[in-house]
């Protein structure tokens, strides 16, 4: 994606925006993750993670039952330091520090699962 005018609609969405603030923090996080820590149907999640993928914001990766997003490491420069900014700044801030919350809150996450 090289439109910036196209990131910052999509960032315009707070579903997305959050999504994108927990991928920051934690790297590549599971759907159930997501609607889990943004109190989201997964129908919905799945909606927003399929617009920021398709705009290559966000990357998948299936590992099983599982379907895992990170933010897209081949995005342009601009747009992963943008990412990170806005999560240094607003990251640690209602909602974003209680979507977190919650996920380190769940008991069921994939990788503790799997591990």
């Amino acid at each position: 994606m090289d439109d910036p005018a196209n990131f910052f609609g999509l960032l315009a969405d707070f579903t997305r925006l959050r999504a994108l603030m927990l991928m920051q923090a934690e790297g590549e996080l599971c759907v159930c993750e997501l609607t889990f820590a943004l109190q989201e149907s997964q129908p919905k999640v799945s909606r927003h993670l399929a617009l920021l993928r398709e705009a290559g914001v966000v990357e998948a990766r299936r590992d099983g039952t599982w379907m895992h997003y990170r933010i897209h490491p081949d995005s342009p420069a601009w747009m992963r330091e943008l990412i990170e900014l806005t999560h240094r700044r607003f990251g640690n801030s209602e909602p974003c520090a209680g979507d977190l919350g919650r996920l380190d809150e769940m008991n069921n996450r994939p990788e503790r699962v799997c591990a």
